[in-house]
């Protein structure tokens, strides 16, 4: 605790957002820089609050109220030093996490809560300027071999932890650039890929080896890498999305979420649709467009902002729940995670925004194409019972849907691997271990949809199973497995 009174005499205070008018011109992030000095004066508001529950807010149980201190007494690299003890890219956490550490900040009872998320970004950034993050190869080879499939965040940490560990590491990724939803599913103005890429350079300065254009099971074989690799990690992610299956839904111009997003992505690449597209007609394009979004999450604000950001005549976003209320509703008290209205920064460029909306079906024009939205208004979950009368039409040009994930995608790899599902759809572990001998599964792919820190949480957990599977005897391995099964 760097100073006693800290939270008492300073008040909460955040980067101010870019006028919106000028970011929806650009990709680029959209927060204006933060002085250093207010930064150590945020870190000043932390407390000594005996239990610390922004640890256990975090799910990859972040040393917050330390590095806190520390930034509040000028002692960067330090506070990076105990950052990267739990994080391996604090940089993608504070960007694009949500932050339940905050949530769950003692002060955050009855004060805004200590400006977690700013500091991580803060310290990370300051340590990327003075060179103190540099690439840190193993001391000693193993001589095992890992090859971890997907290379989002769950990848990236599990393969970066195991590489540590002095395992050899090859990650293989089915796109033509490493990063998963980091490099195609997040828009550059949350994330600007310069950010990933410089943390991808550092691991291969590690040693990480990196197999893009690589889609395991379909042409790369599973039983190739199940011969070559001692151990297998299966970190694909949950990208089999809900479907909305209503009438029209055949029409041109609905498309899945993450149809939308990984294209506009490709392009702040410098690649041209001819590059990524088969068949460049095929590009879908909000511009000039009347846009619907179904879904209310993040994955529509990011629709959202990119609509924006393309110049979409218009742009509709529904979701099926009812409005969240403005403040902690008290079905979630502190510290649990709380259910309340949140506005992202696409909200604030543009657009409008409802709640409690069913679609009924969808009808268009004699070439195939979308032109209207049927719906209607609902009452509460579960149920969701139709208000008479309040059943409308909206013209629409495109409608993308984005209503979440069911799990991994089944054919393929995991159909091919034969390992056994959960009750959810997810792939089943133990400690990390498949129902298949030496294959392992983390992030979206065993947990289902979640966010950017719980896959980093599971990246490193599962490489710690991996390490010490690979570590055991063999003969141990069998003997402990005998035991179980009886």
């Amino acid at each position: 605790m760097g100073k006693i009174s800290g939270f008492l005499e300073i008040q909460r205070e955040q980067p101010v957002r870019r006028d919106p008018a000028e970011r929806i011109h650009d990709w680029l992030e959209i927060y204006n820089p933060f002085p250093e000095e207010k930064v150590r004066e945020q870190g000043a508001r932390c407390m000594d609050c005996g239990v610390p529950f922004c640890h256990t807010g975090c799910p990859v149980n972040n040393l917050i109220p330390d590095w806190n201190d520390l930034v509040y007494n000028n002692r960067w690299e330090a506070a990076i030093r105990r950052l990267h003890a739990t994080n391996n890219f604090p940089e993608f956490t504070g960007r694009i996490c949500p932050a339940p550490c905050e949530a769950a900040c003692v002060l955050g009872i009855n004060q805004p809560p200590v400006s977690i998320k700013l500091i991580e970004k803060s310290i990370v950034e300051r340590a990327w300027a003075e060179g103190w993050i540099h690439p840190e190869p193993p001391e000693q080879a193993t001589g095992k071999l890992v090859a971890v499939i997907g290379s989002g965040p769950s990848g990236l940490a599990a393969a970066q932890q195991l590489r540590r560990a002095g395992h050899s590491v090859t990650v293989y990724e089915k796109n033509d650039r490493i990063g998963g939803l980091l490099r195609y599913g997040i828009p550059n103005f949350k994330l600007e890929k310069r950010v990933l890429n410089r943390r991808i350079e550092q691991m291969r300065a590690e040693g990480v080896e990196f197999v893009t254009s690589a889609h395991v099971g379909v042409n790369v074989s599973v039983e190739s890498l199940r011969s070559e690799y001692d151990a297998l990690l299966l970190c694909g992610g949950a990208e089999q999305p809900r479907d909305l299956r209503i009438p029209g839904r055949e029409l041109k111009g609905i498309h899945f979420a993450m149809e939308f997003l990984p294209q506009q992505n490709h392009r702040n690449e410098g690649d041209p649709d001819e590059k990524f597209l088969s068949d460049p007609s095929k590009a879908i394009l909000a511009t000039g467009k009347q846009v619907i979004i179904i879904g209310g999450g993040d994955t529509g604000a990011d629709c959202l902002g990119t609509s924006h950001r393309q110049g979409a005549k218009n742009v509709h976003q529904f979701e099926i729940m009812p409005k969240p209320p403005g403040e902690r509703a008290p079905s979630t008290p502190w510290p649990l995670w709380p259910l309340q209205l949140r506005t992202e920064s696409s909200h604030e460029e543009g657009g409008i925004r409802d709640w409690s909306i069913n679609s009924i079906k969808f009808t268009g024009d004699e070439h195939g194409n979308v032109k209207q939205l049927h719906a209607l208004r609902v009452g509460a979950p579960p149920r969701f019972e139709a208000i008479s009368g309040s059943e409308f039409t909206l013209d629409c040009d495109l409608v993308l849907l984005a209503m979440g994930f069911l799990g991994p995608v089944r054919n393929g790899m995991i159909e091919q691997l034969g390992v056994e599902l959960d009750n959810r759809g997810n792939v089943a572990t133990k400690n990390y271990m498949t129902s298949v001998e030496g294959v392992f599964a983390a992030g979206d792919m065993r947990r289902g949809q979640s966010l950017v820190v719980w896959a980093i949480s599971e990246g490193r957990k599962a490489a710690a199973a991996v390490d010490a599977w690979l570590k055991t005897p063999k003969e141990e391995t069998q003997e402990l497995q005998a035991v179980a099964a009886r």
